[in-house]
């Protein structure tokens, strides 16, 4: 090492033609913004005037349901539903609401194939998610019918629990929750339409009854509207004997603001 040189030199330099090519890349094509597509900072990022637009889900929450209180009620206070109607799984997480902003970028993933969108939802909902994913065994995706993903080409469900899964460390399980029956579409049906649609559509595998017994599962999906998918997959998921179940999705339909 030469004299006045810093041990850092060798490998400032051994990252210079990586930068550089970073550097021509975002020249040629520079970074724009996830929602609405006008330069951004970075790769992956929201413009200003996008990120205000996002109705994000924080405290105060149901416990249960996730679903926001428009005034703190104190420490474990549950919602008329949670209470009412106490769902098959232990808990609800979203990371916002389903509309403007947040219900372009499922669209994108989900029906335009953007996939480059995934790490930056996923790095959402792992914010979303909290001490939960910590404490979580393994990731599992909502699936689709194989006849779905081959259309498809790719579950989104998936997608965001696998990119949720390298962030984090956790394992990622995409194989022993299934969707044995091909269900229609749940886009423009009713809540008891979409609860006997799913019903019986999922079931675990003779391995994931060994991988999922007595295991706390975070349950991937990418949308939760009226809950009839992730309440059925949970339901098959008890079955195999899973402890506890947290759901976790990217955005969640509420009312609109008043």
């Amino acid at each position: 090492m030469g004299e006045g040189e810093s041990p850092a030199a060798p490998r400032l330099f051994h990252r210079l033609p990586a930068r550089l090519a970073k550097a021509f890349v975002d020249f040629i094509y520079p970074p724009v913004c996830a929602g609405c597509g006008r330069f951004a900072a970075r790769d992956g990022a929201l413009c200003p005037a996008c990120w205000q637009t996002i109705r994000f889900i924080e405290r105060p929450y149901c416990e249960v349901m996730g679903t926001p209180f428009t005034h703190d009620l104190g420490a474990g206070i549950l919602s008329a539903e949670a209470i009412a109607n106490p769902p098959v799984f232990d808990r609800l997480r979203a990371v916002a609401a389903h509309d403007g902003i947040c219900q372009a970028l499922v669209h994108r993933l989900k029906y335009n194939d953007r996939l480059d969108l995934a790490p930056l939802m996923a790095r959402w909902m792992a914010r979303a998610a909290g001490d939960l994913l910590g404490e979580a065994d393994v990731i599992v995706p909502v699936p689709l019918h194989r006849i779905r993903l081959f259309t498809r080409r790719f579950n989104q469900s998936a997608e965001l629990g696998r990119h949720l899964s390298r962030q984090s460390g956790k394992p990622f399980n995409a194989i022993d929750l299934k969707r044995i029956r091909r269900t229609a579409h749940q886009v423009g049906l009713g809540e008891r339409a979409r609860e006997d649609n799913v019903r019986g559509a999922f079931a675990v595998s003779d391995s994931g009854k060994m991988a999922f017994a007595g295991r706390r599962i975070l349950l991937i999906d990418d949308v939760y509207t009226t809950g009839a998918t992730v309440s059925a997959a949970s339901r098959a998921l008890r079955k195999a004997g899973a402890s506890d179940i947290t759901v976790l999705v990217f955005s969640m339909a509420l009312p609109e603001p008043i």
